[in-house]
Order: C-alpha cells, then sequence, then structure tokens
C-alpha cells in the first residue's frame, strides 16, 4: 500500500531571527509537513534554528536533514536531540549521514574518513545515541521515546543496509560522489538503489517511509525550454533522459503533479522535500496533489 505524500522544506538559506520565523510561518501556509535543516558549514547551526522554527509554527514537524556524523560526539549529539524534542513538545525528527563534503571537514579541523570509515561512525553513532535516548536514567529525556523519528540518508550499498535495519525513513540521495565530483542518478539507476534498499529491507515488519529531495523545481509552461537550460549540468544525457531524472520536478504544476504520482508509483518515494528557493513553487505542486 502506498503512504500519503508528506513534503519537507530544506532551509539552505541564513536569515536573522525575524526572517527566519517569518520564512517557517509561510512554509507551514504553504502546507509543508517539516520544516528541515542541513548540517553544513556556512549555513545555520541546526538545533537552535529548529527550535526557533518549532516557535514560530504550530503544526509542522522539525528536522535535521541531515547530521554530519564526523561532526559530532554522540554523548553530546543524544543531549542535544533530547533538549530539541522536548522544547519542540516532540516534534523533532533527526536525520543522519555519513558527511560527503572533504573542504568542510578540512575547515572544521577533522579527519576526512574513507567512505567505508564514513559508514562505521554513523552506525557506532546510531547504536549509541539510541542506547543512551532508550537509557531511563539519561538526562534530558526526549519526549518521543525511545527517541525520535530516524531518517538515514544516502544510495550506498552499506547506508542501505543500515537504514533497513534502524531507520524509520530513507533519504535516497539523487547524486553521487566520485573523482569528478557530484554527479546525478539517472531513473534507471534510482531503480537499482530503491531495489536494493527494497532487499536489504525484506524482512522488515514495518516498511519505512522513502524520502527523496528534488534538487529542481521550475514550474513552466514551456517545459522543453526549462530542460534544455539544464543539459549542460549533465552533458552526458538527452533531453528525455533529463526530464526522467528522478531529481528534477519541471513542468506546468499539474504536469509535476502526475510526475511525483508517477515516481510514488513507481520508487515508493511519498515524502518529498525541496530546497527553499523553490518553496513557493513547490507550495503550489503541493496544494495539487492535496486537491486543495
Amino acid at each position: 500500500m502506498m503512504k500519503s505524500f508528506r513534503f519537507g522544506i530544506t532551509m539552505v538559506t541564513p536569515a536573522d531571527g525575524v526572517a527566519w520565523r517569518a520564512r517557517c510561518r509561510r512554509a507551514e501556509e504553504l502546507g509543508y509537513d517539516v520544516i528541515q535543516v542541513p548540517d553544513h558549514l556556512g549555513m545555520v547551526a541546526p538545533f537552535p534554528a529548529l527550535i526557533a522554527a518549532a516557535e514560530a509554527t504550530e503544526r509542522p514537524r522539525v528536522g535535521t536533514f541531515v547530521l554530519n556524523a564526523a561532526f559530532w560526539n554522540p554523548a553530546l549529539l543524544a543531549r542535544e536531540i533530547a533538549t530539541a524534542d522536548a522544547l519542540t513538545g516532540g516534534r523533532l525528527e533527526i536525520g543522519l549521514g555519513t558527511g560527503y563534503v572533504k573542504e568542510e571537514h578540512d575547515r572544521a579541523g577533522l579527519e576526512f574518513l574513507p567512505p567505508g570509515r564514513r559508514v562505521d561512525r554513523l552506525r557506532s553513532t546510531v547504536d549509541e545515541i539510541e542506547r543512551l535516548l532508550a537509557h531511563d536514567g539519561h538526562a534530558p529525556r526526549p519526549v518521543q521515546r525511545p527517541r525520535p523519528p530516524l531518517l538515514l540518508g544516502g544510495n550506498g550499498d552499506r547506508v542501505l543496509r543500515l537504514a533497513a535495519e534502524r531507520a524509520d525513513v530513507v533519504g535516497f540521495t539523487g547524486a553521487r560522489t566520485g573523482d569528478g565530483g557530484l554527479g546525478v542518478l539517472t531513473a534507471g539507476e534510482m531503480d537499482e538503489r530503491v531495489a536494493a534498499y527494497r532487499g536489504f529491507a525484506a524482512r522488515r515488519a514495518e516498511p519505512a517511509e522513502l524520502n527523496l529531495l528534488l534538487q529542481v523545481v521550475a514550474v513552466t509552461d514551456d517545459r522543453q525550454a526549462a530542460v534544455e537550460s539544464l543539459l549542460p549540468l549533465v552533458p552526458t544525457l538527452g533531453a528525455e533522459d533529463v526530464l526522467e531524472l528522478p531529481v528534477l520536478a519541471v513542468g506546468t504544476v499539474r504536469q509535476i503533479a502526475d510526475q511525483l504520482r508517477a515516481r510514488r508509483e513507481r520508487y515508493g518515494f511519498s515524502y518529498l522535500t525541496v530546497l527553499d528557493p523553490s518553496m513557493e513553487a513547490f507550495g503550489q505542486v503541493i496544494r495539487e496533489l492535496r486537491g486543495t
């Protein structure tokens, strides 16, 4: 059975307190279900920003999207999670990933580990925060027991296997890293990654929610022109292949809504996240998908 749509907005644009709260209230008005904050240098600190978001709004949940496990001592992270969950009235969701930007590790004076060791670090962080937060003697205590919902983000086999074992939400990344920098997953490659996850998760009693970050949202009557403007970014793909990229949503409001329904059918992506520059445009799509 397909899950109902849920929509997240990731706030990547720093702002002062007044502008931040206003933007969060606008996200609530537009129908977003989760206000999210990433964990990158040069952007706002996740936990204070999420507490401010919760204070400015009533309905949306708040979440990290996603914390870089290498930036956090697990015991200190457990304290942050429990405090933020208490101060937001149990509206917190936790997203965790391995981290992938070497330059940020360098700036922070942290060793940038090889991929396998970054996954080991992620697993040990999940183990420790779950152990700490589930303990009756842990102070402070989160409102949500034994812990807030957990999203694990990535697309490699080891991360997907860990997500199949432990996560309430699996955040699929539509990009891959390599010697040439970031690349984008084609529709066929995403099919393969989702199939791999489903294999790892075959014995789960309760299916996880599947999330995807839409990197580009373009509401337009001239779909062809919008796609052609993106071709230089993916020079190995033709226009039709670009239209099929899972991380793109291009066309009229109705075309995008139909596209996202089809992707939910094909991949299972019911929890969709966009970046805050697309907040207003995608708000129209939310209304279409909810029939309001």
